[in-house]
């Protein structure tokens, strides 16, 4: 699943940087970008998703719930430390024309460490309480999103509109709402983790059916023409929207179990492989994509040649995927070799 959001994201990445201007009107680039748009509600999704596999690993091993929390907390100040790395090597590269606001820009990995820092008290809880604190924190950071946006934010500095609010000329992916997806990730991996392996079949038809739900339930209420807030863009800042993302999510994480329990064998698999090494593709393929490199091609090529740059560039970054993956398979198959060479040469002096 996480190589889908992988796929999706390098898509949209690259019409986004290479297609024509004059080309950006029509349907197939709005169609890719609309595509596009699911990347970081799957990516969060899916970092909720292994955070709640993380607090469930903290549960079995750590008796105190402040212990637990610390640890969650920890967790969120690493993919932070990785966001700001992240941008100080985007600024780097930029060299010599760099522009020191690349360094505060708000990108995913920023939305990401600062929501998970929010919901890490859910480590504090047991399972059915953790299930409940992560539903109840991703709805209502869904539902404040309106409300937050329309807030007087004039005199507040940018940074801060940057991380937290959502609107024209601020960031792309602002806690509100785009960290409700971390809430609802966090919800379903404590569901999965803790189910049985014979219960999971099951678990996958439910989330196509609350998925199906969710979809067709917000569009109804979204069309109503009624609703609570004052004033609410549905593209920016609906709940609406953030409810049929969700759904859309359980679609595609139930079609992910079904592709890979029945479709795919036990060999090697390009989707997961790039999966497996998301954070390594998304900081290489953004430098590729919108990089000094590829400056020639920026807002220079046609439609059907910016679905060809795409497939170009997913298949270096499957390439690299599949090189790095041999690469940590063979430097752990000499360590190993080496730990059992001294292993043998202890017990042999033992023996003597």
């Amino acid at each position: 699943m996480r190589g889908l959001a992988v796929l999706i994201m390098i898509e949209c990445h690259a019409f986004n940087s290479f297609v024509r201007m004059d080309l950006r009107v029509g349907g197939p680039y709005n169609l890719s970008q609309f595509v596009g748009g699911m990347a970081a509600p799957l990516f969060l999704f899916m970092a909720g998703m292994t955070l709640a596999f993380l607090m469930d690993g903290l549960e079995r091993r750590e008796a105190l719930r402040r212990r637990r929390w610390l640890i969650a907390l920890r967790r969120a100040g690493y993919v932070l430390g990785i966001a700001f790395l992240f941008r100080f090597t985007n600024w780097a590269a930029s060299m010599p024309h760099a522009d020191w606001h690349e360094l505060t820009k708000v990108d995913i990995l920023n939305c990401m460490g600062l929501g998970m820092a929010a919901i890490s008290v859910a480590a504090v809880f047991d399972a059915r309480g953790r299930v409940l604190f992560a539903l109840a924190a991703g709805l209502a950071i869904a539902a404040a999103a309106p409300v937050v946006t329309n807030l007087p934010w004039g005199g507040t500095p940018a940074l801060i509109q940057e991380y937290l609010v959502p609107g024209p000329g601020r960031g792309r992916f602002p806690f509100f709402p785009t960290a409700s997806y971390l809430g609802f990730g966090l919800a379903a991996g404590t569901v999965v983790k803790r189910a049985a392996a014979e219960r999971v079949e099951r678990i996958m038809q439910w989330a196509m059916l609350i998925g199906f739900g969710l979809v067709f339930g917000g569009q109804y209420f979204a069309n109503m023409g009624y609703t609570f807030y004052s004033k609410s863009d549905f593209w920016r800042d609906s709940p609406m929207l953030i409810l049929m993302r969700v759904g859309i999510t359980l679609l595609l994480l139930a079609g992910s179990f079904l592709w890979t329990e029945y479709c795919v064998g036990a060999g090697w698999s390009w989707m997961q492989s790039m999966g497996r090494n998301s954070l390594m593709v998304y900081w290489v393929h953004v430098m590729l994509v919108y990089g000094n490199l590829a400056k020639p091609l920026k807002r220079a090529l046609t439609i059907p040649q910016a679905g060809t740059a795409t497939v170009l560039v997913t298949a270096m970054m499957v390439a690299l995927s599949a090189l790095w993956q041999w690469w940590k398979a063979r430097r752990a198959g000499k360590r190993l070799a080496a730990t059992s060479v001294s292993g043998g040469a202890a017990r042999a002096i033992k023996v003597v």
